[in-house]
């Protein structure tokens, strides 16, 4: 089976490397162009693409896929390339590309999809973020016959993760990720044999993942304490939730439920084992912090460096 393989972040590069561990020839790989990264902003391949050089795999990566698009030309190069490669099927994962018809009707099989949420719940771009975000219990892989849709496609295989209480996205990113490249695998392996069942998605059950902007980094201290610790679960590693105190920003990456009632972003206790804030409803410990320019440290730490004292406030930062 003549596999082509879409995909960009770390998500997709796990992918990646359990088909190629499986055997699946991989004629090309599509990637997003490199990124300025770093503090010298200097230009860095994404983590498929250094994947698919160290394994020798042809890569492309074309800006768009639309031949009445931005970039025709670059779209027009990436099907002579896609057609050279005569792929059974398409995997993609965390592409960052929409999909045009011609892409999808190009393989025999079709375009297969490694989605990280439990499908119709979370379609979109943020599905790890946003389940942590709103509470959610559980969370796990779909894999999805890709349509024009945006995450609409039918169902091939389903299966469940639960999410533990202080998963971050980080964590629970990295989980997903192992059981999505393997449920892939599984998938082509029993293609192999002849077509699958599929389920339609429901009808019911619908939300949205939208993409995280920085924006949301804020922390908004009037809501309840087990809110605010979600979105910091949910933002680490990015972007990261942020506090002013002072006037200086303060990235917050983890935090505890704690007991205690004031006035929300005010201190209320300071000691080794973090910093306790009043809350909308209740309070949190911080318990691990990160000034501009400095590295994230335990709240013992950070309190070497900077003191903080009750009665001092936590406060939402300006724009």
């Amino acid at each position: 089976m003549r596999v082509v393989f879409a995909g960009t972040p770390e998500f997709a590069r796990v992918a990646l490397q359990d088909l190629h561990a499986a055997g699946f020839e991989l004629p090309l790989v599509l990637t997003q162009p490199d990124r300025p990264a770093g503090r010298g902003m200097k230009l860095q391949a994404s983590p498929v693409k250094q994947l698919a050089q160290q394994l020798g795999i042809e890569v492309a990566q074309p800006r768009s896929l639309r031949l009445d698009g931005k970039y025709p030309d670059e779209a027009a190069a990436a099907r002579e390339r896609l057609q050279a490669a005569a792929p059974d099927v398409m995997v993609v994962a965390a592409y960052g590309l929409i999909l045009p018809a011609w892409v999808l009707a190009l393989p025999r099989l079709g375009c297969l999809n490694i989605h990280a949420s439990l499908l119709p719940r979370w379609r979109g771009a943020a599905p790890i973020h946003r389940a942590i975000e709103a509470g959610d219990a559980e969370t796990g892989i779909t894999i999805m016959q890709m349509d024009e849709g945006l995450d609409t496609g039918d169902m091939l295989c389903v299966e469940r993760l639960a999410i533990a209480p202080g998963d971050r996205t980080a964590t629970l990113h990295d989980r997903l990720a192992a059981l999505g490249g393997r449920l892939m695998v599984e998938t082509l392996q029993r293609l192999r044999q002849g077509p699958l069942a599929v389920r339609p998605q429901p009808a019911e059950g619908v939300t949205y993942a939208h993409k995280i902007e920085k924006a949301e980094a804020a922390i908004d201290w009037s809501q309840p304490a087990e809110a605010i610790d979600r979105r910091i679960r949910a933002f680490d590693p990015f972007p990261g939730a942020l506090a002013s105190l002072d006037g200086v920003p303060v990235k917050c990456w983890a935090a505890q439920p704690a007991p205690g009632e004031g006035v929300p972003g005010t201190v209320l206790a300071v000691d080794d084992e973090g910093i306790t804030v009043a809350c909308g409803h209740g309070a949190l410990r911080l318990t691990e912090l990160q000034k501009p320019g400095g590295r994230r440290l335990a709240a013992r730490d950070f309190l070497r460096g900077h003191p903080v004292r009750p009665g001092m406030v936590f406060e939402r930062p300006v724009d």
